[in-house]
């Protein structure tokens, strides 16, 4: 949201932007000091004005907000208003815009029940823990579908099939390590690589060299769209980043992981989440630089070990929370009749 408008509508629901500003941390705070930040938060108060008066307009019985310097005007906007303020945190850390809402919440609904005592002592009786909502055609995907829909009838069915995403963008680190480890990883599994468009043609040379059984096993992809449900339905072992929409995802279906996290993320909130699922033997975290050996030493086990995969499936299975999208609602149903 970066500049007011009007009401206007999306997909048939009305919504209105208004102005915010985002922090750029930095190791040194004299460096928090840019001309970019500096720009960025005079525009807050501005922003906090627009909430105020489309709040005013639209009189709400409660406001939801997820976090994230978006969220930062409607929050101080629904105090102002003396309308309920439900806070939904996709992260095992409470983010910046969470932190500084937090104590103007009615109540916090969190993704873990790890986050609960990470809370200020003043706010954890307004915390429920409710997870992140999952797309409820993720929950209802077929193997089968996924064969026939991206035409992967040369797969070996009796090996694992290991799921490789870096987002629909792709990521370059996960793309580099895979594409380096192919002859190693599909003497062993199939794969699906979602690789991004912009990666298409440098995997597909390293493709080519690959003898043709192994060839056979890995079907490379820009993007994965509507069969995605399928394609994890297929999947083994998935390797991918640990943002809470992608974790919250893989525990709700039971999927032993591999994680990559973004180090750019916001409040290294990807590392920390990685970590969360791997210290319950949920997935594997790997953190900082990860070459080849790093990868081979995490995905090799879980493919060679069935059982070990399906101890993994039950922990993260344990951490999955399929209802969480009619637990959030219950929750901003309860603060609207306060």
């Amino acid at each position: 949201m970066t500049r007011h408008t009007p009401a206007r509508s999306l997909e048939g629901v009305p919504f209105t932007t208004v102005a915010t500003g985002k922090i750029r941390r930095h190791a040194n705070p004299l460096k928090m000091l840019s001309p970019a930040n500096v720009r960025d938060m005079a525009r807050v108060p501005l922003g906090v004005v627009q909430a105020r008066k489309a709040v005013a307009g639209f009189r709400p019985d409660v406001v939801l907000a997820t976090g994230g310097y978006v969220a930062v005007p409607a929050g101080l906007a629904a105090r102002m208003a003396r309308v309920p303020l439900v806070l939904h945190e996709q992260t095992v850390r409470l983010g910046l815009a969470n932190r500084k809402l937090a104590g103007s919440a009615a109540r916090i609904a969190v993704s873990s029940e790890s986050t609960l005592p990470l809370l200020p002592e003043s706010v954890r009786p307004a915390a429920v823990v409710t997870g992140n909502p999952v797309r409820p055609e993720v929950l209802t995907g077929h193997p089968d579908k996924a064969v026939t829909a991206l035409g992967l009838h040369a797969f070996d069915r009796r090996l694992p099939t290991v799921y490789v995403t870096g987002g629909a963008q792709g990521a370059q680190q996960i793309n580099d390590v895979v594409g380096g480890e192919l002859p190693w990883l599909l003497e062993r599994a199939n794969v699906v690589h979602q690789c991004g468009p912009a990666h298409v043609a440098a995997l597909s040379a390293r493709a080519a060299g690959l003898p043709a059984a192994l060839a056979a096993r890995y079907h490379l992809t820009p993007f994965v769209g509507p069969e995605l449900p399928d394609v994890l339905a297929l999947a083994d072992v998935v390797v991918s980043r640990s943002g809470a929409g992608t974790l919250a995802e893989l525990t709700a279906l039971g999927k032993p992981a591999v994680f990559v996290p973004l180090a750019s993320a916001a409040g290294n909130e990807q590392a920390h989440n990685a970590r969360h699922l791997e210290e319950s033997g949920a997935a594997v975290a790997l953190l900082g630089d990860v070459g080849g050996g790093r990868l081979r030493g995490a995905v090799g086990p879980l493919l060679d070990d069935p059982a070990r995969r399906e101890a993994m499936a039950a922990a993260a299975r344990a951490h999955g929370r399929p209802d969480a999208a009619e637990g959030l609602v219950d929750v901003i149903l309860s603060a609207a009749t306060r």
